[in-house]
């Protein structure tokens, strides 16, 4: 595992809201996730070098997320009540989506008290876009400056500008050098990372070290498909698809609760975990302790 510090100040704050939101699943004590992330498309502008993008053979893919998908998917997160995080992510630039107001809208309506999210390169925000995201509904906007500290002071004055309160913006140093992660918690991306710009090796043996992140985290690509984690960028642990099942079945499902025993017991011998360096523990500890409880119900062995 890469002996990296704990730079993203967003960490402990993503964590507090993780587990302040933690919800049992009615009548039972088995936790829900508090953590819904979408990969709203198969496209980005950007190839950083630190990102499974910058491999010549990863692919850019004209898809968006389909509006009746999208609200399949929010209805029956309100038939669950849920109050966690909506984070717009995952392997793509999210505001590339022309639909993105009206998802985060949609979103809102259906959860009024969830916080929902959004983590961009900030190229094609303007004064009069990021007023439209908050009228929307977003809670708070994740910025990612990649280009120097000019850019980064420039859109600190944009969310000023906007009158943003200092908790509906997070502006994150990713232009920092090599040898200090380029300001982010880095890893190998489950293996993706061997022909990027940036190359980490894929780990040639598992390492024996706990994983929170099926414990916490939904993670829902713009076809419907359910990964275990954002870090598979190489979509090798596809769970299931909610086009075709609901949510709660696919985070009940038996793939989901085999990971689920095998990240917290720290086994990470299976793929794509098997290549993975990532810092497992950071967030989730909560959740984890919660499934833990009922492993011998609840999962399999």
């Amino acid at each position: 595992m890469q002996e990296n510090l704990l730079i993203d100040k967003n960490i402990p704050r993503k964590n507090k809201i993780t587990e302040d939101s933690l919800q049992l699943i009615e009548g039972s004590k088995i936790p829900l996730m508090s953590v819904v992330e979408i990969s709203n498309s198969g496209m980005c502008n950007r190839k950083c070098s630190f990102c499974p993008r910058s491999d010549p053979d990863y692919l850019d893919i004209n898809e968006f997320i389909a509006t009746d998908l999208h609200t399949k998917i929010f209805s029956e997160l309100a038939e669950l009540n849920y109050k966690g995080m909506i984070i717009y992510s995952g392997y793509v630039e999210p505001l590339l989506d022309k639909k993105i107001y009206s998802s985060i809208s949609e979103a809102r309506k259906f959860l009024p008290n969830a916080q929902i999210e959004i983590i961009t390169n900030g190229d094609v925000l303007n004064l009069e876009r990021l007023k439209k995201l908050f009228k929307s509904g977003l809670s708070t906007l994740l910025i990612s400056v990649y280009d120097g500290p000019k850019e980064e002071e420039n859109f600190h004055k944009l969310c000023e500008k906007a009158n943003l309160r200092k908790d509906q913006y997070v502006i994150r140093n990713r232009y920092m050098p090599e040898e200090k992660n380029f300001g982010l918690n880095i890893s190998n991306r489950s293996g993706t990372l061997t022909n990027a710009e940036y190359k980490i090796p894929a780990l040639k043996k598992s390492l024996n070290a706990i994983c929170n992140y099926p414990a916490y985290t939904f993670f829902i690509d713009y076809n419907g498909d359910v990964q275990m984690c954002s870090h598979d960028w190489a979509k090798k642990y596809v769970i299931g698809n909610v086009k075709e099942k609901k949510i709660l079945d696919i985070w009940l499902d038996k793939k989901y609760r085999f990971a689920r025993n095998k990240l917290l017991n720290a086994d990470r011998n299976f793929q794509p975990c098997n290549k993975c360096d990532v810092s497992g523990e950071l967030i989730g500890k909560k959740h984890a302790k919660e499934w833990l409880k009922i492993n011998e119900k609840n999962m399999v062995k």
